[in-house]
């Protein structure tokens, strides 16, 4: 049994309104992956995208700070955070062994702000996909890094802002909250 976890901490809150802040844990036991992610203060009643990004080469990635605003507009976007965290990788949906990125099956907050996330996935269908796209099935968690995405459709964005993934806009893809995933056990 391997555990890994990770402190998430809040990105682009001076200009989102909220601090988004909560924990990842990720329990790999045999045949399967249990994830559990706790979250708080993220815009209300918005879809938050969640997933794990890195490098396929296995290079360690690390979080995202103001150091990432290569365009010097005061948001960190998705692809300002390519340099040091990688691709997306694995989404917290519904059904991350299929790793199926850009859909509306993600987590939703509640009015406060708050979601909670579990999910048991199948390692071996996980590692099996994650080989497909990446070369390895190893999914080598302790040099990932997790994000929280996802504003509110009404937030005025400025147009610098990056971040279409087909029919999905900025506003999906802006990271609200990032943490480093460490092995723990």
């Amino acid at each position: 049994m391997a555990k890994y976890k990770a402190n998430i901490v809040s990105l682009n809150a001076n200009k989102i309104g909220t601090s988004a802040h909560g924990t990842a844990n990720f329990t790999e036991d045999d045949d399967q992956l249990t994830i559990t992610i706790e979250m708080f203060d993220t815009p209300a009643n918005t879809q938050h995208w969640e997933h794990f990004h890195g490098f396929p080469n296995g290079k360690a990635a690390d979080i995202a700070t103001s150091a990432q605003d290569t365009n010097h507009d005061g948001f960190i976007d998705l692809m300002e955070t390519e340099s040091v965290s990688g691709t997306t990788m694995v989404p917290f949906d519904d059904a991350p062994e299929n790793m199926d990125i850009p859909h509306n099956r993600y987590p939703v907050s509640d009015a406060n702000g708050y979601f909670t996330y579990t999910k048991v996935v199948p390692l071996a269908t996980l590692e099996a996909n994650f080989e497909k796209a990446f070369g390895s099935k190893d999914l080598q968690l302790d040099k990932r890094v997790i994000y929280i995405h996802g504003v509110p459709k009404d937030l005025n964005l400025p147009v610098t802002v990056a971040g279409m993934v087909g029919e999905f806009d900025a506003h999906v893809t802006l990271p609200i909250a990032v943490g480093k995933i460490e092995r723990i056990d």
